[in-house]
């Protein structure tokens, strides 16, 4: 590892708010006090079902912490388990566990995190897909398995970024628990703004009896009448040594070997109905008047798998070793049919309200994408961990990789060939889309169009990264505490990002009408509103133009300028401090991180003859930054504690913001560019927490968060002169540059609101029922453009859940709402471009199942049963620019647990 510059260490800027100030100066009191006893978990009507297995010859006869209690139980820990590894936490976390996950529909790993307080979720084709915490978008979060943390799978991401992981590519078969972490540890990751989404694998239970268990069903989707497969099981056990004890262990030497295999697999056919609209947006015409409406139907095609491999070896019980390796991603075919009208852009007031408008010549235009895709995530690591004389060391090695392959990108364009028409709309449509009738053009008659044009593409990225930790917890006697240690450690990640894509063209392709490919008759969706004349099959003209397909000069520079090569390697060194004095929890201590990175890309431009200029373009990066934390905790009582903490965390560049690409446009005279000059993001977080644990897995929380932002990146545009020279020949004077920038400073500040109980002292039939309510309200702000203040991107202010559920008799059954408030997406360019937003979403879902005997369980739900809309709009709510629905999704079949 290269040694680390301290002369060259950026400490984190202190930036107090009245909030801060307030948090920081409760840790300095709870700090002062000493003079009370050991936590103690307080739900006396609940026993750790830890307790199956105590091996005679453990030496070690301390209890395991709530954290290793989820890990040793797996997929068999409870909801009881997830509340006691949160209140046991050093730090502010919140834990789910799969048997909590599976009561729902949510059937990958985003879907069951937005459940948690201070998560809101972004959705995609129908399903979660990215999680913002506490305001701050995906790309500014970490994501890691069993410790070890994910790069990126999906290119895209709702900020660009190109960092943030896409959990729709995980199922949650694969998964024994997630642990969201708020509050930074030393011992952490920095790489975490918003917060650290672990996900924990399954592993074998600690009673050493060996376990098949999983579940099968199927379902249905309405909008199209496709049905849905939906399969995973989990088999694994102990084995080896004396073999003398069949039914359990009494000791490590019995069966110290031990593996699970995990596999899961969701194959769904969803069908999308989607209407896009784009506004003139010229400071002259209506600000409703319309450019285009385009009629989009989607069908989908998407099979998800995953693997995962979970081998460990626990000779006694002072030595633990471990491999563990998971393969999960989809495979998605897609096929689009739409139909877009393009006008003269000339509207003028129709009576009656709306607006009558020319369509321009060739403004009917019939496509068919014809895509398919494979994402995926790899994991391999081997590890372990080892006490001696009250020491504890664990080390690991590790490989992870995300791949994003393009199989093919097929595009065909048919041209309405006759003259066009004119149009009179208005936006009054469902959620204000577009309601239209044409005049003097027949667009839906498939004998009217033409193959105008017809291309391919072929896409891979690549991100892997290869790590090595290590850390030593040793006991201390610094103080008159209960309990007191110190921990440290070290760890490199050594990271490779390649992207590469290929365009095609079609020479000399025929004018093929489109009744040649084109079959059935008119087709009418989204609720009967749109038509959009007979579909195109898939792979129908693949296989007839394949012999057109070349690589023409222009692919060829086109594929050099989508070339990246990014290297970013990360060496860590902390060191924490940890004490227990009666009810007084403290820790803390520093992280360093040190980072080197090289950016390689192609850039181009245009001379003044026309001629285009292509270099290469490199730039390395390095800096050092140190991460303080201090958090605390104090018991009131045994069921009652207050938290405050302070933590240090940071956000490196997205790789398209700070790529050196150069693109330069002689004839638009514009040049866009990534600013390898980026800062990190950093934030410096306080919380402040009071937490109240009922009885029954109950709990009543609120807290306060305030979360510092220094070095914001937002998407700039400014005017410069350039040089008239090889990229840039051919600019004339001030050129429109299209860049990114870093934001002196920025904030999230908000509360959080969390009750979960279960009425068991109801009487009879009254005693199922119980709640699960949780709001967080976020507060953000950065200048978007100079001297304009606005929210964060993704920050949606109200998000809430509300949970009815009933658990009795073998019943339960659930009903959830799932609320996230308008947030937004993108900047808008200029004064005449507004900002996108995406609009608020409030999701019904429900789940139940019924036991049968101890091993069986039936399962039935409903997800989605509001039928939600994904909508974005432009400025205001009645602007919209996209809007698609899906219809609820069904699903029922068997569990199963031997």
């Amino acid at each position: 590892m290269k040694p680390i510059d301290m002369q060259r260490i950026q400490p984190v800027s202190f930036k107090l708010t009245p909030l801060a100030k307030s948090i920081l100066l409760l840790c300095s009191a709870l700090c002062a006090n000493t003079a009370l006893v050991q936590p103690a978990w307080a739900a006396a009507d609940e026993t750790p079902l830890v307790a199956e297995a105590s091996p005679a010859d453990a030496g070690d006869t301390k209890p395991v912490s709530a954290i290793e209690e989820i890990t040793i139980l797996g997929q068999r820990a409870t909801a009881y388990n997830a509340i006691k590894a949160q209140k046991e936490a050093p730090n502010l976390i919140n834990v789910l566990t799969s048997d909590e996950i599976r009561k729902l529909p949510d059937v990958n790993v985003a879907e069951a995190v937005a459940r948690l307080p201070g998560i809101s979720l972004e959705t995609d084709t129908g399903e979660g897909r990215f999680i913002n915490i506490r305001g701050l978008d995906s790309d500014l979060n970490s994501t890691t398995f069993a410790g070890l943390r994910l790069p990126p799978s999906n290119p895209a991401s709702p900020q660009n970024g190109g960092r943030a992981v896409a959990l729709d590519a995980i199922p949650n078969g694969l998964v024994g628990s997630i642990t969201v972490t708020k509050s930074n540890l030393p011992e952490q990751d920095a790489e975490a703004l918003g917060g650290t989404i672990e996900i924990t694998p399954k592993t074998a239970p600690a009673d050493g009896k060996p376990f098949f268990d999983g579940h099968i069903g199927s379902g249905y989707e309405g909008l199209r009448g496709t049905a849905i497969t939906d399969v995973s099981a989990t088999v694994g056990g102990r084995f080896g040594g004396s073999g003398e004890h069949t039914n359990g262990i009494s000791s490590y030497s019995d069966h110290p070997f031990s593996a699970v295999f995990t596999a899961a697999y969701y194959h769904d056919k969803r069908g999308i109905d989607d209407v896009e609209q784009s506004y003139i947006d010229d400071g002259v015409h209506p600000s409703n008047s319309l450019a285009d409406i385009d009629m989009r139907r989607y069908q989908y095609d998407r099979q998800r798998h995953g693997v995962g491999l979970d081998l460990g070896a626990q000779p006694d019980a002072n030595s633990t070793y471990y491999i563990r390796a998971f393969d999960a991603g989809y495979t998605e075919a897609k096929q689009n049919n739409h139909l877009q009208i393009t006008m003269d852009g000339n509207p003028v007031t129709a009576p009656g309200g709306g607006f009558t408008d020319g369509v321009s010549a060739n403004g009917f235009d019939k496509f068919l994408t014809d895509e398919k895709e494979k994402i995926d995530n790899q994991v391999f690591m081997v590890g372990g961990q080892n006490k001696f004389g009250g020491n504890v060391l664990d080390y690991r090695l590790g490989y992870t990789k995300g791949s994003y392959n393009q199989f093919y990108d097929y595009k065909a364009d048919f041209n309405y060939t006759p003259s066009a028409g004119s149009i009179t709309y208005n936006n009054t449509g469902a959620g204000n889309t577009s309601l239209f009738n044409v005049s003097g053009a027949n667009y839906l008659n498939p004998g009217n169009y033409t193959l105008g044009s017809f291309k391919n593409q072929t896409e891979d990225i690549t991100d892997h990264e290869w790590s090595f930790a290590s850390n030593l917890k040793m006991p201390v006697s610094w103080g008159s505490f209960d309990d007191e240690n110190i921990k440290f450690g070290l760890d490199a990640r050594v990271r490779t990002r390649n992207a590469e894509e290929q365009p095609y063209s079609y020479k000399g392709i025929p004018n093929l009408p489109l009744t040649s490919v084109a079959t059935g008759g008119d087709t009418t969706f989204y609720n009967g509103i749109y038509q959009i004349g007979p579909l195109i099959p898939a792979g129908e003209l693949n296989t007839q133009l394949a012999s057109y397909q070349i690589i023409k000069a222009s692919d060829m520079l086109n594929a050099q300028l989508a070339y990246q090569h990014d290297t970013e390697n990360v060496n860590s060194l902390y060191w924490q401090y940890q004490m227990t004095a009666g009810k007084l929890g403290v820790i803390a201590g520093v992280r360093v991180e040190n980072t080197n990175a090289q950016y390689d890309a192609i850039s181009q431009g245009v001379d003044a003859g026309g001629n285009n200029v292509v270099e290469p373009s490199s730039m390395a990066r390095h800096y050092t930054n140190a991460f303080p934390s201090a958090q605390a905790r104090y018991e009131l009582d045994p069921a009652t504690l207050l938290r405050a903490s302070f933590s240090s965390t940071i956000a490196r560049p997205g790789f398209n913001q700070i790529n050196p690409s150069v693109q330069v446009s002689s004839a638009d005279n514009t040049v866009s560019v990534g600013n390898p000059n980026l800062k990190p993001t950093t934030a410096n977080s306080f919380d402040l927490s009071y937490e109240k644990y009922l009885p029954h897995s109950g709990i009543f929380s609120v807290g306060l968060f305030d979360k510092e932002i220094k070095n914001y990146i937002v998407a700039t545009t400014y005017n410069q002169m350039f040089q008239n020279s090889g990229l840039y020949a051919g600019l004339a004077g001030e050129a429109s540059v299209t860049s990114f920038t870093n934001t002196n400073s920025g904030y999230a500040r908000g509360l959080e609101f969390n009750y979960q109980q279960k009425f068991k002292e109801l009487p009879d039939f009254w005693s199922g029922f119980g709640v699960n309510l949780n709001y967080t309200f976020v507060d953000s702000g950065t200048d978007i453009h100079p001297g304009f203040t606005s929210m964060l991107p993704s920050t949606s202010r109200n998000n809430a859940n509300a949970m009815l559920f009933y658990e009795r008799d073998g019943l339960d059954l659930r009903l959830g709402v799932n609320y996230v408030s308008a947030d937004l997406w993108a900047i808008g360019g200029n004064a005449t471009t507004p900002d996108t937003f995406s609009d608020a979403r409030l999701q019904v879902d429900f789940g139940g199942s019924y036991v049968i005997n101890e091993k069986i369980s039936l399962y039935f739900s409903a997800k989605n049963i509001s039928n939600t809309p994904l909508k974005f709009y432009e400025g205001s709510p009645d602007r919209p620019i996209q809007r698609e629905f899906y219809g609820p999704t069904f699903l029922a079949g068997l569990n199963f647990s031997y």
